[in-house]
């Protein structure tokens, strides 16, 4: 036995090996391009893996009894299209392709973390005894796909295999909020653009430094990709050339020219077979192929808006720190690195953490880069994982690194690998991750309003020359954490962020309904976007109004659509109840749905499903169920169906006449979506709760006479009288004092939240001292002695 051979005899049957490992790909000018699906690269890296076992195939495939495949871009999002068609269960293609027949089939979440992760679960899996042997892979055929998309002669890559499958779902949950994606963080370069800005500036770097700094961290990279035969891109550039914009490297997303951007433009397929040492003996599989994992780790990193150091992922760091404590060395006995690269902060996070420097004589990448190499979707680290696994081969007894990551710096799975024989060593990636669970959150403000300081930015450049900046900032006044848009248009606000050092400068936000914008300071916010009068004018479209004296009737006009609102419509009601609440002549609002068929629908969700932009009035959903100091009465009059979002305005309403025919229900259940603009808390504090749970978890309908009986609504009328009858209620209301009626609404809104009655009444309040002085009080109380009718003036 030489120095060279490992000495195998003892080990435990269960400990988990790599056996072998595949890759496959094709590019669109190859002489030999066969326009293959995703399930054919993958099914093609899987042979090689199998081949690469040095056994009969066959045989290793019907040995395996676990599959799990990375998913390709367009089974990642909702709605993602496949215009060539796809499989409806993709690792059971791949294996049906290959003579498997595994009792499991696993499809991964979303991530560039899921092929380390998936090898780190599998391996474990194996060491409990819970399975002999798992083929994971992954694959994408975008270049295909985009090549061939309107082609006549298109390929069809529908397949429809059924049988088991454990789909684990997109897992995109803390990746990115409608809140974030409402300010144009619905892009990978333009997250990483964020955390890269606050990187420079906490090295203290100009733009041309950092500049540089990229440029030599990917320049190696490309030298490596041009000799990697799998590679979508081969070409060397050198640092300038990476970072210099030109009309082909054109900026994506400040500092990011499109050179060190991840190319996902590609057809490319890894696969990797590990088994138990048990199941390779029988098998047959020559020690020589065997590659342990010495040390893994799995962490996530806090949410974007949760960290408190925009500028780096620690989460990152520990996770390759853990690893390598797992396999017991230190970063100086590493032979091979590859670091996840989509973009350069990916590596440098890490790189910084762990004092490798950019030109590391060992390198950081072992494919190319996803720049260069290509992106691969979320399966490049399997690609990683073969180079490392042969590269292990070669030189017995050394080791290689792995960093695979997710999201944005969100999800980092790490492996150790070497040809020497060790135990399965768990990890304590658990204990690790409660301790990152725990690290203190910035508060966040989703509705930013005031002066503020910029903490990091980017700016987003298209096709066609237009920008937009990306700010996250801090609230002068609190502290409080927030991101912003520029006003389209806000060339002063752009030139702040393209030009000097941004970060750190005084700036003005503010927020609307469509989100949160920022610029220079509070006078060119005022002309950019001019604060909006409260006053009502005659040329709504989607609203009529009707003024009776100290009556405002308002009307829903979409009978069309069963009165359902689109953001535009939510706009002019958020201006109507703006101009109500405004005017001290209007003291009763009515809100009632044109047509005999509708109060309102809710929601319009043909509009919704159109793609146009969505958004909701700062003051909610017809500008009524997220609006504070509602002080003055609104009656809902329904007439029909209160569906859904129209349910919620009546609910936000004060009163609610209805007539014979109407109906509440809080629909959203039924098409997939959650009442989410009040009706889930108003509805249990007006009803009682195991009806409104009711409801709620199945979307039933109540009649009028029910909706009476549960207090839901004040009177029901006969049909088609709805806003006759809510007409006579405002009549009553009339009669009383407007003053007393404000302070009566208020004081019931200031004590809604105090649950001990006696606190509630005790509660001391100005609405009431203010109401003993004011003229109305005398009024009322002297045409009481005089025995005349009062005559109120709502002072």
């Amino acid at each position: 036995m030489t120095s060279e051979t490992p000495d195998l005899s003892g080990q435990d049957p269960n400990t988990p090996v790599v056996v072998g490992v595949g890759q496959s790909s094709e590019r669109l000018d190859d002489p030999g391009y066969r326009r293959m699906s995703a399930v054919e690269l993958a099914a093609a890296a899987a042979r090689e893996a199998l081949a690469d076992t040095g056994a009969d195939t066959a045989t290793v495939a019907s040995a395996i009894d676990m599959v799990a495949g990375v998913r390709q871009f367009e089974i990642s999002t909702p709605g993602a299209p496949a215009p060539l068609g796809k499989s409806d269960n993709y690792p059971r293609s791949v294996a049906r392709r290959i003579g498997a027949d595994p009792a499991r089939a696993i499809l991964e979440v979303v991530g560039g973390q899921s092929p380390q992760h998936l090898l780190n679960e599998m391996a474990a899996t194996i060491a409990r005894g819970e399975a002999q042997a798992a083929l994971i892979f992954g694959s994408e055929a975008i270049s295909t796909t985009q090549a061939l998309a309107k082609a006549e002669d298109r390929p069809d890559f529908t397949e429809h295999v059924g049988g088991q499958l454990e789909d684990r779902g997109w897992g995109l949950e803390g990746l990115m909020s409608l809140h974030q994606a409402s300010h144009g963080l619905t892009d990978a370069p333009s997250q990483y653009a964020l955390f890269e800005n606050a990187r420079r500036a906490r090295l203290g770097q100009s733009r041309e430094e950092y500049a540089a700094g990229m440029g030599a961290l990917f320049a190696p990279f490309t030298e490596v990709a041009a000799k990697n035969p799998h590679a979508s891109a081969p070409v060397r550039r050198s640092a300038e050339e990476l970072v210099t914009v030109t009309e082909k490297n054109r900026m994506i997303a400040d500092p990011y020219p499109r050179y060190v951007v991840a190319r996902d433009k590609v057809n490319q397929g890894a696969a990797v077979l590990v088994m138990s040492v048990s199941t390779a003996r029988r098998l047959g599989v020559p020690e020589e192929r065997w590659v342990f994992l010495h040390g893994h780790a799995d962490l996530r990193e806090r949410d974007l808006m949760e960290r408190a150091d925009l500028s780096r992922s620690p989460a990152a760091v520990m996770a390759a720190e853990h690893a390598l404590e797992v396999a017991g060395i230190g970063v100086g006995e590493l032979a091979t690195i590859d670091l996840y690269s989509c973009f350069p902060i990916a590596v440098s996070n890490v790189a910084d953490g762990l004092g490798l420097k950019a030109d590391d004589p060992r390198g950081l990448t072992l494919t190319g880069g996803l720049p260069f190499f290509g992106g691969a979707g979320n399966n490049y680290s399997m690609h990683a994982i073969a180079e490392t696994v042969q590269r292990a081969r070669t030189a017995p007894g050394t080791f290689g690194l792995v960093g695979a990551n997710g999201g944005s710096l969100s999800k980092y799975s790490v492996g150790v690998y070497s040809t020497t024989p060790t135990a399965w060593r768990p990890d304590r990636s658990a204990a690790l991750q409660a301790e990152i669970d725990s690290w203190d959150a910035p508060e966040e403000a989703r509705r930013a309003d005031g002066w503020a300081t910029i903490e990091t930015y980017t700016i987003k450049y298209g096709r066609d020359g237009s920008r937009t900046g990306v700010v996250i900032g801090r609230l002068e006044a609190d502290d409080r954490r927030f991101i912003a848009l520029t006003h389209q248009g806000d060339e002063d606000m752009l030139d702040l962020l393209s030009a000097g050092e941004p970060i750190g400068r005084r700036v003005y936000v503010r927020s609307f309904g469509f989100g949160n914008r920022v610029t220079t300071d509070e006078q060119r916010m005022d002309a950019l976007l001019p604060r909006r009068e409260p006053v009502l004018r005659d040329d709504y479209e989607f609203v009529t109004v009707r003024r009776d004296g100290h009556l405002l009737e308002v009307t829903i006009n979409r009978p069309e659509a069963r009165n359902s609102l689109t953001p535009q419509a939510n706009d002019e009601l958020d201006e109507v109840f703006d101009a109500y609440f405004a005017d001290p002549d209007l003291w009763v609002a009515i809100l009632t749905g044109a047509g005999d068929k509708s109060f309102s629908a809710g929601n319009d969700l043909k509009y919704s499903a159109s793609g146009k932009p969505m958004w909701v009035p700062k003051n909610g959903f017809a500008g009524l169920t997220s609006r504070r100091n509602m002080t003055k009465p609104v009656i809902a009059a329904v007439n029909g169906y209160a569906m859904g979002g129209g349910c919620e305005i009546a609910l936000a309403c004060h009163l609610t006449v209805a007539d014979e025919t109407a109906k509440f229900a809080l629909s959203e259940v039924k098409v997939g979506l959650a009442a989410g603009a009040g009706g889930l808390v108003r509805l249990p504090r007006a009803i009682p709760r195991k009806i409104a749970t009711e409801m709620i978890l199945t979307g039933r309908q109540v009649t009028a006479d029910e909706a009476l009986g549960l207090g839901l609504v004040n009177r029901v009328v006969p049909a088609g009288t709805a806003l006759e009858g809510a007409r006579a209620l405002a009549a009553e209301i009339l009669e009383g004092s407007p003053t007393s009626v404000r302070a009566s609404l208020q004081v019931m809104a200031e004590t809604e939240g105090i649950a001990d009655t006696v606190d509630a009444v005790d509660h001391p309040s100005s609405a009431l001292d203010n109401l003993m002085v004011s003229q109305d009080a005398i009024e009322g109380m002297t045409a009481f002695a005089q025995k005349r009718r009062p005559q109120w003036k709502n002072r």
